[in-house]
């Protein structure tokens, strides 16, 4: 385990959240540091997006505490996650097909001039900044994002995320039905912000991408957690075992974590 001499960006405490009697949360516990990518990996009903939901304010837990830079929060709705700088990425991006970069990153919190029109010349350069710091080869600015690759479109959502000052970020499978090249601009994308400090929770079906693109992988599995690994001391078939099997790697077959 990698030693932090800062403090967690955020602790989720012992979470738990029902719904019509079922469990789908059980007093689970993970933490995330900045400049690190933690993987939340589970079957479909593990828990894993119910447990984030509750940090992204789209749900909200029974018992439990979110801690955010060491001061516990209270976080009952995305704005007040938003205000905690805690931005998500849903794997739809939440895009306007028929505007463009900077018109999407700018969605509902526009540039306006004095006079209170909205200022399309100064979202573009602003757009053109960031893009410049994250994905220096994106060059379609003008297009709609319909036209975009995937990869690009993942750019758009992030940077969109970045400028608004996230310093926690929630990405939904980010690179589901990407090919090659697009996912390798993605996991480009994933380093940068991880040299900028950035925490990031990243749920994904896929083993292969969280030992690529992951620190640690938090394995859940029916509402509880198997545990939390080190990509680089485990194998894949360790982590499969924790997804299939609940087996924590070490632990004799059978043998559940808790």
């Amino acid at each position: 385990m990698v030693n932090h001499p800062e403090p967690p960006l955020v602790e989720l405490n012992d979470i738990s959240i029902s719904f019509g009697g079922i469990k789908a949360v059980d007093h689970v516990c993970v933490d995330l540091y900045p400049g690190e990518v933690v993987g939340l990996l589970g079957h479909n009903g593990a828990g894993k997006s119910t447990l984030i939901k509750c940090l992204s304010g789209a749900y909200q837990m029974d018992s439990g505490e979110i801690r955010i830079n060491g001061d516990k929060v209270n976080i009952q709705t995305p704005r007040d996650a938003r205000a905690y700088n805690i931005e998500t990425i849903y794997q739809t991006l939440a895009l306007a097909d028929n505007l463009d970069a900077a018109s999407n990153l700018f969605l509902g919190r526009e540039i306006t001039t004095t006079a209170g029109f909205v200022d399309d010349v100064t979202m573009e350069v602003e757009t053109r900044k960031i893009m410049a710091r994250l994905n220096p080869n994106f060059q379609n600015f003008t297009s709609p994002v319909s036209a975009l690759s995937g990869g690009q479109r993942q750019s758009v959502a992030i940077a969109r995320a970045v400028y608004f000052n996230a310093r926690i970020l929630i990405m939904d499978e980010p690179t589901a039905a990407l090919g090659p090249q697009e996912t390798r601009m993605v996991a480009d994308l994933i380093q940068e912000l991880k040299c900028q400090g950035l925490g990031i929770f990243l749920i994904d079906h896929d083993v292969h991408q969280v030992k690529a693109l992951c620190d640690r992988a938090a394995v859940m599995k029916n509402g509880t957690l198997v545990g939390c690994v080190d990509v680089d001391a485990v194998s894949t078939d360790d982590i499969l075992a924790m997804i299939i099997a609940g087996k924590k790697p070490g632990k004799k077959p059978g043998h559940v974590a808790v």
